[in-house]
């Protein structure tokens, strides 16, 4: 069975960057343009990782993973921030919320392949 990944970006380039990526290694990959979108998303269908980006209008990555993870149904799904963030604390703000792990833009498409991988055991 071919995993189930969302990806939230407010970015068209880098959603898509992530969709070739991830579908090249045999995921199947929905799109959300920001946290709002994402939320709806993940809380209609089931995902097994989620990717998202931290600043986004209408409802920012680490507010949508504290709204997921108030969710028992969300508890165990990893969720990877891809971001151009890199500063310790706001990572710590990230964990503390609930995210598995953290990728800095610009990404590397195999970097991404072999987090997702590691994460979903596959």
């Amino acid at each position: 069975m071919t995993a189930s990944i969302l990806t939230v970006d407010d970015s068209p380039s880098i959603r898509m960057a992530i969709r070739i990526a991830l579908t090249g290694a045999g995921y199947s990959v929905q799109e959300a343009g920001d946290g709002v979108e994402g939320l709806a998303k993940a809380e209609a269908s089931r995902f097994d990782m989620i990717v998202t980006d931290l600043n986004m209008p209408n409802m920012d990555g680490l507010t949508m993973i504290r709204e997921l993870r108030k969710q028992p149904a969300q508890a165990g799904i990893p969720i990877i921030f891809l971001t151009t963030e890199s500063d310790a604390d706001m990572k710590s703000q990230a964990k503390a919320a609930g995210a598995t792990g953290w990728l800095v833009k610009p990404f590397v498409p195999e970097q991404l392949v072999k987090v997702a991988q590691k994460v979903l055991g596959r």
